[in-house]
Parts: C-alpha cells; structure tokens; sequence
C-alpha cells in the first residue's frame, strides 16, 4: 500500500439487514481529507474459499454448476469454503473428492483473490492440482455435478465459451496458463 494513503477512520458499524446467509452492515466513514461517506457491506468473515483447477492428462477439468443469481448453468473450476481448521490444500483435496471424484497427488498454490472488496472481504485461494487419482467423498451438492474435460492445448479458448464467464474462474484460468506454460519451459 502506498505510504501517504491514510485509511478511513470507521465511525460506526451498525446491521441494517440480515438473511439466513448473509448480514449487512452500514459502515459511516471519515476520509483523511474530512469527507465524510456511508457505505455498506456484507459483515466480514475469516472464513476463506479455495477453487482448483484440476489437470488430468493434456486435460483441465470443468464442472458444470448451477448458479442462482444468474439463473444459468455455469462452467467452472471446482469451489468452496476452507472448514475450520483446514489448511488450503487440505480443502482443495476434500473439494476435489467432493465435487468431481479425483484426490490429488500434488498441489501448486497459484493466488490469493478478492471479489467486490468493496462489498465484500471474501478471499478465495486458487490452486492447481496435478496427478490426480480417482477418489470421492459425499459433497453437500443438491445434484451430481456434470464434467467437462478441456484441453490444455486450447485452454484459452474457454474465454470464447458462452457459460464460462465467472470473473474467479476467468481469473484462474490465466494464473493457471501462467503456471502450466512456465512448468513446461
């Protein structure tokens, strides 16, 4: 961060609305230069996510979810919430069992990403996960979640693809080409 920008000083924090998922917060603000603003916030959490990018072969591995807010299908990256007490890559392991049937043998942190930190404090950690092994574990999905196998090769041709368009997945798939293109230097 840039030494001479000075954090907002919080005045108050007060909940203004709450679901079964989610709080939300009004935050009232005051700027270093006396401005004052009211913003609002989902209530932060401590609680990280991870989403893997699977390789299996010369392929990646995509999953086909459903996503409420969009009311669509969506093709992505198999996802979810760190557990208490689980490290990164212990969670991608049970997520990847969870969600598409493999373990894996070998792990390769890519990033740390935020969603609408104006919003939110969610932070979702992208691996890459290599020498996958058939494994399973009971998921919490309400439905099996169908695969799609991509080739490497092409994998930048997933941006041309009308259901990948899901800025994380988006993201990960240019950290993951990142990675795989200098792994084969």
């Amino acid at each position: 961060m840039d030494k001479h920008l000075q954090k907002p000083k919080i005045l108050k924090v007060e909940t203004v609305a709450r679901s079964r998922l989610f709080t939300i917060e009004s935050v009232d603000l005051t700027f270093s230069n006396g401005a004052e603003r009211i913003y609002e916030r989902m209530r932060p959490s401590e609680r990280e996510a991870v989403m893997i990018v699977p390789v299996i072969g010369d392929d990646l591995l995509l999953i086909h979810e459903y996503a409420v807010g969009i009311e669509s299908y969506e093709l992505g990256f198999p996802k979810g919430l760190i557990d208490p007490g689980e490290t990164v890559l212990e969670a991608a392991n049970r997520e990847l069992m969870e969600e598409v049937g493999y373990g894996a043998a070998n792990f390769d942190f890519l990033r740390k990403l935020t969603m609408a930190p104006s919003y939110f404090s969610s932070r979702m950690n992208i691996v890459i996960a290599q020498s996958l092994y058939p494994q399973s574990l009971e998921g919490d999905e309400p439905e099996p979640l169908p695969q799609t196998r991509w080739p490497i090769a092409r994998m930048m041709e997933l941006l041309q693809h009308p259901d990948f368009c899901e800025a994380r997945n988006v993201s990960a798939l240019f950290l993951a080409h990142e990675f795989l293109m200098r792994q084969k230097r």
